[in-house]
Order: C-alpha cells, then sequence, then structure tokens
C-alpha cells in the first residue's frame, strides 16, 4: 500500500491545499492528513480551529475524496514522531511524505532528518516563484530518501496561507472556510485608514 502523508500547519488551509490533496487523492492508495504546530512558525489560529478548517476544506473536495482521511493522533511539531507513529499503524505500507518546493533546502536542518529521510520517499510539490535547486535534492538524496517532483499538472494555484493571514484576501480559502473563519473571528487586520 502507497500511503501519501501530508501535514500542514492550516493557518488557513488555502485553496493550494486542497487542489495537492485532490491530486493526491487520485494517486495514491492512502492519503492521511493531520494539522500540527510548526515549530518554524508562529499560529494565529489555534489547533483545534486549523484543524476544522481542514476538515472543511477536505469535505469540499468535488468529486468527494475516497482515499483522504483526517488523523488528529498523527499530529506532532516533529515530523519524525509522525512517520514513526504512522509506521506503527500501518506497517506494511511505503510512506511518501508531502511537501512544498519551498521546504526543499529548509529539510536537512529538520530535527532527526536522517531518521526521517531513511524512512520516507519524498514527493515535492513546486510552488510559483520557487526554485528548487538540484542540488538540494542531490543533499536530500545523498542522506537516503528517494525524491519525485509533482507534475506540472497539478496545477497549484499561486496562493498562500499567509496572503489570508496577512490581507485578508479570501479568494485563497473556500467558502465554508471564509464562513467558519467570519463565525470564529479568528483572524484580524488592521483597519484602512478612513480618508
Amino acid at each position: 500500500m502507497n500511503i501519501a502523508l501530508f501535514g500542514t500547519s492550516a493557518d488557513p488551509p488555502s485553496i493550494g491545499h486542497q487542489q495537492i490533496l485532490q491530486w493526491l487523492d487520485n494517486h495514491y492508495d492512502r492519503v492521511l492528513v493531520w494539522v500540527s504546530d510548526n515549530p518554524f512558525k508562529t499560529h494565529q489560529a489555534s489547533l483545534s480551529d486549523r484543524l476544522k478548517m481542514m476538515e472543511l476544506t477536505i469535505a469540499a473536495i468535488a468529486p468527494a475524496a475516497h482515499t483522504i482521511t483526517i488523523h488528529p493522533e498523527l499530529s506532532h511539531p516533529r515530523t519524525i514522531h509522525t512517520v514513526e507513529k504512522s509506521k506503527q499503524i500501518w506497517s506494511e505500507a511505503n510512506f511518501t511524505l508531502v511537501i512544498g518546493g519551498d521546504l526543499v533546502p529548509q529539510l536537512p536542518t529538520w530535527y532527526r532528518a536522517q531518521d526521517l529521510l531513511n524512512q520516507i520517499k519524498l514527493l515535492v510539490v513546486p510552488r510559483q516563484g520557487v526554485i528548487i535547486n538540484q542540488a538540494d535534492v542531490d543533499r536530500l538524496v545523498s542522506m537516503g530518501t528517494e525524491v519525485a517532483i509533482a507534475p506540472e499538472s497539478i496545477s497549484i494555484p499561486n496562493v498562500s496561507s499567509s496572503d489570508y493571514r496577512n490581507n485578508g484576501n479570501s479568494s485563497v480559502i473556500i467558502p465554508t472556510v471564509a464562513a467558519y473563519i467570519q463565525r470564529e473571528s479568528l483572524y484580524a487586520w488592521p483597519k484602512s485608514p478612513v480618508p
């Protein structure tokens, strides 16, 4: 069984996350999703709110996802712990960790990166404006993993969660997430000066 591991801080989950998940749903036997605190970031919404927004994002995939399941029990700020727990539960599976292209140079600095890379394959999803350097990919391979670059056919929109957090750009999130954010008053932006 080939399992894709898709962890994110989801602060908030974007239409880009949804597009990636939709593609993974069609290419893996199972897609395990979790929301966690990223030790490299400060989060504005609580973990429970981010989990709820991810659930809404997955529920809105059309046609409905068949292989995607959300697993709060896998949530941990250190990916190696998530992978080890996944291997205990799905001991016969082959795991592929899905990361954005912006994380390729950073991954070797992650906690227990060598152990992590010896246990999984990597699928790198390119992001617009981010160049994936072959030297960074080669470094990951030399640390013991296989690296695949996702095809351009995924066609990820050029959006980011930070665009919503910083500017309130609602075009980067789905309507049910926008409604949840408004109902729960999760993010606030500086008021524009009144002329």
